[in-house]
């Protein structure tokens, strides 16, 4: 239990003013070295701690404090923690998720937002946030031809500030590229590394599909989308490199599916990989319970290990030590390893969420495209940072 909580406790007379003092001279979660106290205030039946943390209790309930409206749990979490969650408080039987009100930090998703805790060591990059010092880059709009889905496909294409017809640019694919400039801020990201000389300048095309769980499963259409109809459009349009070892796919999640099967389906196209929390599943047994979605998945992953083929030579994997997905992203990267890629693979305090992608865009993107040689000695190296 956390001191300040434990002293309430034994406040003679504990009243409301008591705890409208308590409320107003902290900020909340309370954060320890070693661990985090929760707190939520309101009347409820029930409150339960919704974190999204492997390897804790699903849903720990919070306790009430006395016959006072305030609840706290304490739940052991190690330092450099990025964490998002979420109360359950139950009324009546019904159970509402709501944000902590408390806690004015808050990270968007597709799905709404959660609220978030930082613990002792965690900070969010500073190569993150907008930067006045660094020139932004442009995003264009292009209507790619698609035989193989049948219809236009609109992609962004971001261009980095200075961008010269008279040069020739390695290329970024990104799945679910619009969420990553939305819930990563992928822009303001690739301009401050870019003039930063942590990366070097890169041309990157957002694509969203509009069945990603289709799609990115296997699906060949896909892979005829990206070699066949979009590369050639960019590569019409903009002065890119032309060699595999200059093209890159990215992705999260089931992004990161799709791009290691168009990578191994297409090896003589994209040689370069950027992998995060990829949902790799590896046995139908391991998908118990779930979505059919994961069998598709666990399918095509036994395939691909039965037969790799030529691999990508030059891979970033990253996941979350706090997500299910860890010890299969843990055992993708020595396969690949065992198979001949150069891999590099972090693992952060992180869930899986957007701004853990976030924040090893650095790391990663520089992993596949340095930045150049005169700039490496002002870059600072720790993963993810």
């Amino acid at each position: 239990m956390h001191p300040l909580i434990r002293k309430l406790e034994r406040t003679a007379g504990l009243a409301r003013d008591d705890i409208d003092w308590f409320i107003s001279q902290n900020d909340f979660p309370l954060v320890e070295k070693s661990a985090v106290t929760f707190v939520y205030r309101g009347e409820a039946d029930a409150v339960y701690l919704r974190h999204f943390l492997k390897g804790q209790a699903a849903a720990p309930p919070l306790k009430r404090l006395g016959a006072t409206d305030l609840w706290h749990v304490t739940v052991p979490i190690p330092q450099n923690s990025r964490i998002e969650y979420k109360f359950d408080a139950v009324h009546g039987g019904t159970h509402s998720w709501v944000r902590d009100p408390l806690n004015p930090l808050i990270a968007e998703d597709p799905f709404g937002a959660n609220s978030v805790c930082q613990t002792h060591g965690y900070e969010t990059p500073e190569w993150s946030q907008p930067d006045d010092a660094s020139p932004s880059g442009s995003m264009e709009e292009l209507t790619v031809a698609s035989a193989a889905f049948g219809g236009p496909r609109g992609v962004r294409v971001y261009l980095p500030a200075g961008f010269r017809n008279d040069r020739r640019y390695p290329l970024v694919v990104a799945h679910d590229g619009e969420d990553f400039a939305t819930y990563a801020g992928l822009a303001t990201v690739l301009d401050n590394l870019i003039h930063r000389g942590d990366i070097a300048p890169v041309v990157v095309a957002l694509t969203q599909s509009p069945e990603r769980n289709r799609e990115y499963t296997g699906d060949p259409r896909h892979t005829a989308f990206l070699c066949d109809e979009l590369l050639p459009a960019l590569q019409s349009r903009y002065p890119l490199r032309e060699d595999p070892p200059g093209r890159a796919l990215m992705g999260a999640s089931l992004g990161a599916v799709a791009s290691l099967s168009t990578a191994q389906r297409r090896p003589e196209v994209f040689e370069c990989l950027l992998l995060k929390s990829g949902s790799f599943m590896f046995t139908e047994h391991s998908t118990r319970g779930r979505d059919p979605l994961f069998k598709r998945i666990a399918r095509l992953m036994a395939a691909f290990r039965a037969n790799p083929g030529v691999l990508a030579s030059r891979i970033f994997v990253s996941c979350g030590v706090y997500e299910g997905l860890i010890d299969e992203n843990r055992a993708l990267v020595a396969f690949l390893r065992d198979h001949g890629s150069d891999v590099l693979f972090v693992e952060a305090r992180d869930g899986h969420h957007w701004q853990n992608w976030r924040d090893q865009l650095r790391v990663g993107l520089s992993w596949v495209f340095p930045g150049p040689p005169d700039a490496a000695g002002d870059r600072d190296q720790t993963p993810g940072r």
